[in-house]
């Protein structure tokens, strides 16, 4: 095993479990005990913070292999957006009374018909172009966004409030239910990923020369685009909109570890999920007791970052 990566796999539990310490009431580790409602708490927060940060990183290392761009994550294409969309109906429409199942099916709806209209439009004659998907991505996030902003306009005041703070990122659990859905999702989808890392190794030299070392590519993009719009619904349904996440730890990562994917995937997932849970104990912490939501805390960190990517960018190359 490699060295880094088993320190990357000792380090990421001993992460979440100090995660457990923080909260609105200080710094202190919750009494390991059934009856503790503080513990349960914690704990379902922390595992939310693991399942959505891994799905997030994972969807990124996959859209950065697919679309050859270190800048793509989840929200490039409209995955995100159109999740987004889905599950904010789901809510206003009261399905989330109904069960843990609706708002995450509606979530995967919103996304999966939000990538086939981005693919539609970016389809040329059968040739569907990097830039082409990039662009309609972008479009589409933008449609997306204002059709989710302006059913907020039209939400009831009881609604309104759990909307926009799901919209700003938030990892307090409404159900165990849907977070054992949402991690099955996510387990299933980048489970999937991983199957396909030679496939994307491959991609990441480009459509062409992956056709020359036999990868049949649009069957590899298909697989790979469905994967990443599993992972980012599922996500999406359990905690809302969270972005960065997809561009901050695939790219540490690679530089730590390298560029391949079968170990990339596995490593993405593990420090994802410990990032996010750490952004989320800063959250509770910093002013408690008043909460920032963690959309917040990662948009902090990851406008910096994506400022130093682009400028970094210049210098030529998909990878610096």
């Amino acid at each position: 095993m490699n060295r880094r990566f088993a320190i990357l796999l000792v380090l990421a539990p001993l992460l979440l479990a100090l995660c457990l310490a923080f909260g609105a009431s200080g710094f202190g580790f919750p009494v390991l005990a059934w009856e503790n409602e503080i513990l349960w708490l914690r704990l379902t927060r922390v595992l939310a913070g693991f399942v959505t940060g891994a799905a997030l990183a994972v969807a990124g290392v996959v859209l950065q292999a697919v679309l050859r761009n270190p800048l793509a994550e989840p929200y490039v294409l409209g995955v995100s957006s159109g999740a987004g969309l889905g599950a904010a109906a789901a809510i206003l429409g009261g399905l989330g009374a109904l069960g843990a199942w609706p708002v995450p099916l509606a979530a995967f709806i919103g996304s999966v018909l939000s990538l086939t209209l981005v693919y539609g439009l970016a389809n040329d004659h059968g040739r569907v172009p990097i830039y082409g998907l990039i662009l309609s991505g972008v479009i589409m996030s933008a449609v997306a966004s204002s059709l989710l902003m302006f059913m907020v306009t039209l939400a009831p005041i009881e609604g309104l409030h759990s909307v926009l703070w799901w919209m700003l990122g938030n990892l307090e659990v409404g159900s165990v239910q849907l977070l054992a859905v949402a991690a099955t999702g996510m387990l299933a989808g980048c489970g999937a990923a991983w199957t396909l890392a030679p496939e994307l190794n491959a991609l990441t030299l480009g459509t062409d020369m992956a056709h020359h070392l036999g990868v049949r590519t649009r069957l590899a993009v298909g697989g790979a685009l469905i994967c990443a719009t599993l992972i980012t619904a599922s996500a999406v349904a359990l905690a809302g909109l969270i972005g960065f996440v997809g561009l901050i730890v695939p790219h540490a990562l690679r530089a730590w570890l390298g560029p391949e994917h079968r170990r990339l995937i596995p490593a993405a997932a593990l420090g994802g999920g410990a990032f996010l849970a750490v952004c989320d104990a800063l959250a509770r912490t910093v002013l408690a007791p008043v909460e920032i939501p963690v959309g917040v805390v990662t948009a902090l960190l990851g406008g910096p970052f994506f400022l130093l990517l682009l400028r970094r960018r210049r210098g030529g190359g998909w990878l610096e």
